[in-house]
């Protein structure tokens, strides 16, 4: 019970520190909407230029305009839906700062408190998160409420049935947990290299690419989607939004519900164990 009020006390200070100081959260995110206008253009663009093509080749009477065009898989108004949906599994599983501040805290020192406290590193991150993206939806709710109204119309299907949008909620708390324990994975690296920023920067790149952020992974060429559907990338962004859609076949769910578990259970094991290690080889001095 005493460490139960210890982690309650924590998330309860982090949450209203941010709340505080972060007023901004909801004129940030309503501005963190506006590319999506750019996307709507540029989205509707191309199909319009398939749709067109696509008339000049049929015989006259027999027209293929731009909403009856699908490009892997989506149409003009999935493809919106999809970059919103996006926009909310990013929100979730992203985790600015989170591996240069544990590299930061190795490097200069500070992590040596949390070897003579009885507060855990990896738990007292965790909860800043957690507070800290609770804050965020707190304050942000009402622009993505308004962003999602004004754009009802491209959800095509409407709101999806019940056994999906928990399914949705799933992959995007563990989406959260993944990206969480991810990048604690790779600040822990600076128990050995002191600079990680190299390393943050390849997998920032790689990540915003292959978690189907950019676009859906659907349209990657056939001799690589495999790969990149193998990979943990995809539960941060695609996953979710393809859920919501209905994208997933129904006797897939399970498995790849279970496949994300499973890389969940993996990188919470690889930070476990690098942070084990990285303290019985670290040396600290001073006060």
């Amino acid at each position: 019970m005493g460490r139960l009020r210890i982690w309650k006390m924590i998330f309860a200070t982090a949450f209203s520190e941010r709340l505080v100081y972060r007023g901004d959260f909801a004129l940030g995110t309503l501005m963190r909407f506006l590319p999506i206008v750019t996307q709507i253009f540029l989205w509707w663009a191309i199909f319009d230029s398939i749709g067109q093509s696509n008339t000049a080749g049929t015989e006259s009477g027999q027209p293929a305009g731009g909403e009856a065009v699908s490009i892997g898989g989506y149409g003009f108004r999935e493809m919106v839906a999809y970059y919103l949906l996006t926009m909310i599994a990013r929100a979730f599983s992203s985790m600015p700062g989170l591996a240069s501040g544990i590299a930061q805290q190795i490097r200069e020192g500070e992590i040596k408190r949390y070897l003579i406290q009885p507060i855990d590193l990896i738990g007292f991150l965790l909860l800043n998160r957690i507070a800290h993206k609770c804050a965020y939806y707190a304050v942000a709710i009402a622009p993505f409420a308004l962003v999602f109204y004004l754009c009802r119309d491209y959800f095509v299907d409407g709101f999806p049935p019940l056994h999906l949008f928990l399914c949705f909620v799933a992959s995007l708390l563990m989406g959260f947990l993944i990206g969480f324990f991810l990048e604690a994975s790779i600040g822990m690296i600076g128990f050995w290299f002191l600079e990680v920023s190299s390393l943050l920067f390849l997998y920032m790149l790689f990540s915003f690419f292959l978690s189907g952020h950019m676009f859906p992974l659907t349209l990657l060429p056939d001799w690589i989607e495999p790969a990149v559907n193998f990979l943990p990338l995809k539960y941060l962004a695609y996953f979710p939004a393809a859920v919501f859609l209905g994208k997933i076949p129904e006797d897939e769910l399970a498995m790849e519900m279970g496949i994300q578990f499973a890389w969940l259970v993996f990188f919470i094991v690889l930070c476990r164990f690098a942070y084990a290690r990285g303290v019985a080889r670290y040396s600290g001095f001073g006060g």
